[in-house]
């Protein structure tokens, strides 16, 4: 005897992914506004207009949402079609460039995402883990920027990790977070001044 197929409704998977995404973005928001620590799950179905058994069957627990949102802020972030486009540029003024703008788009269009990890990272049980996770992508990114930079004519001149650590010091979420945040400038001159920066101090 065959076995029933269970019938999948494309509408219902439709409105399912509604719902999450929904969900996500509210949380996001709260997390990067209030702080990880002081949401509750009632407040993330509040805010989304759903029970709070829906945000726990679709989403599931408060870290399982910060889990959702550390994964779609690096699915999000669009580094590996930058960093293609930035690893085929055969000038440093060309590559560094590209990387404050990249950089700065992506912490610019991120930035509450980045705000409710980092807010979360002190009362996170695992909160270094997080972090690590969040921002593996990008450190691997500018290291293979930093490699690339050193093929080209001239060179950097500093070792390959002294300028690995440089470009993360510049063009990382904490430097553009202290340039914009905590000193008030805006994205247009945090990224003229990190370019003129990396430009003189890499020579």
């Amino acid at each position: 005897m065959a076995s029933k197929r269970t019938y999948v409704s494309p509408l219902r998977e439709q409105a399912a992914a509604q719902t999450r995404a929904l969900i996500l973005r509210q949380a996001t928001e709260l997390f990067a506004e209030r702080g990880y620590g002081r949401v509750t799950i009632a407040d993330i179905a509040s805010a989304a207009g759903v029970a709070a058994k829906t945000v726990f069957a679709s989403v599931g627990s408060k870290g399982d949402i910060l889990d959702r949102i550390v994964d779609q802020g690096v699915a999000d972030s669009g580094y590996e079609q930058a960093m293609r486009q930035i690893l085929a540029l055969r000038t440093p003024e060309a590559v560094l460039k590209a990387l404050v703008h990249g950089t700065r788009m992506g912490n610019e269009g991120q930035f509450t995402v980045h705000e409710a990890i980092r807010k979360a990272l002190p009362v996170h049980e695992s909160g270094e883990t997080l972090w690590e996770r969040a921002t593996a992508a990008y450190r691997d990114a500018l290291n293979a920027a930093a490699h690339h930079l050193h093929t080209l004519a001239p060179a950097p001149s500093r070792t390959v990790e002294e300028t690995a650590g440089l470009l993360w010091f510049w063009f990382g979420p904490t430097g553009w977070r202290t340039l914009v945040v905590e000193n008030g400038w805006s994205w247009d001159q945090a990224e003229s001044v990190l370019y003129r920066t990396a430009i003189a101090t890499l020579r």
